[in-house]
C-alpha cells in the first residue's frame, strides 16, 4: 500500500495548483500525507487487527483532524452516528488499496472492498469505485496482464477504459466522484511504463491529483512490484511513527516489496 500513500503525498502539492505536464517535481515543501494516506492506513489497521471499519475511520479522522477530509466526511466525523451517508465520492476508492494486497481471492477482495465502502459510501457508485481499484490491485499483484485487467474492469464495472490520457487531459477538471476519477486513475496505470511514470501520468491529468495518484499508485505498486528507493525514503520520513508502525506491520504480514 506504500505505492498508494506515495501517490497521495506526491499528488498533494498539485491538488490545488494543478499541472497538466508529466514534468514536475515529485516532492516540494507542500508535499504531505492527506486524508487519503490516513484512511488507507486505517483500512490496513482494520485488516491487521480485525477492527470495525466505521469506528476505526472515526478514530483516525478525529486523531488526524487536519488531513483534508471532504465536507460530508467531516460532518460524519463530527456526529455521534455510525450510519453511512450515501456518498459516491472517491473517498471509498482512495483508501481501499490494502484490501487488494491482503486478500487472496478475487471474491474475497470484492466482498471486503464492499464492506469497507458501505460504512460511509453506500451509494452503488461509491461501492463500485472501491471494488474496481481493489480488484485492479489484486489482479496486478497476481500477475495478470494490463489487457486482462482492462477487460475485467470494463466487463465488471462498465467503465470506459479505452479513452487515452491525451484525450482526457485537455478537458479534465476537479472531480471527486468515483465515476469521474476511478476510470481515469486506472487508465493512467494502463498507459504507464513503471511506477514513477504511472504517478507522473496520474498527476498530469490535473483535478483531484492526490487521490488520482493514490489510486494509480496502489495499482502500479502491485503491478511493477517495486518503488524507487528515493520515493520510499521520503514517504517514510513523511509519516509519523504511529502511522509508519501500521505500514511496516502490514508490509511484514503481507510480504510487500518496496
Amino acid at each position: 500500500m506504500l505505492g498508494a500513500i506515495a501517490g497521495d503525498i506526491i499528488g498533494s502539492a498539485y491538488e490545488f495548483c494543478n499541472t497538466k505536464s508529466t514534468d514536475f517535481k515529485f516532492f516540494t515543501p507542500e508535499s504531505t500525507p492527506t486524508d487519503d494516506s490516513v484512511l488507507t492506513i486505517a483500512v490496513a489497521d482494520c485488516i491487521l487487527y480485525d477492527k470495525d471499519y466505521a469506528a476505526t475511520f472515526k478514530e483516525y479522522g478525529r486523531r488526524y483532524p487536519y488531513a483534508g477530509y471532504g465536507g460530508r466526511f467531516l460532518e460524519w466525523l463530527g456526529s455521534d452516528s455510525l450510519a453511512p451517508y450515501n456518498s459516491f465520492g472517491n473517498g471509498s476508492a482512495m483508501r481501499v488499496s490494502p484490501i487488494g494486497f491482503a486478500y487472496t481471492t478475487l471474491d474475497s477482495v470484492m466482498n471486503e472492498a464492499d464492506r469497507s465502502a458501505v460504512v460511509t459510501h453506500n451509494h452503488p457508485e461509491g461501492i463500485k469505485g472501491a471494488q474496481a481499484i481493489a480488484a485492479s490491485i489484486f489482479l496486478a499483484k497476481s500477475g495478470e496482464s494490463k489487457e486482462q485487467i482492462l477487460k475485467y474492469v470494463e466487463d465488471t464495472f462498465g467503465y470506459n477504459l479505452h479513452q487515452t490520457l491525451n484525450e482526457i487531459r485537455p478537458k479534465y477538471r476537479f472531480n471527486e466522484t468515483c465515476q469521474g476519477s476511478v476510470p481515469q486513475a486506472i487508465i493512467a496505470f494502463l498507459e504507464s511504463s513503471d511506477y514513477e511514470d504511472a504517478i507522473r501520468k496520474a498527476v498530469s491529468l490535473g483535478g483531484d491529483s492526490d487521490t488520482l495518484a493514490c489510486m494509480t499508485g496502489g495499482i502500479a505498486h502491485a503491478y511493477y512490484k517495486q518503488i524507487p528507493d528515493y520515493i520510499t525514503e521520503r514517504v517514510r520520513y513523511s509519516l509519523n511513527p504511529e502511522l509508519l508502525e501500521i505500514v511496516d506491520e502490514f508490509k511484514e504480514k503481507y510480504t510487500l516489496k518496496y
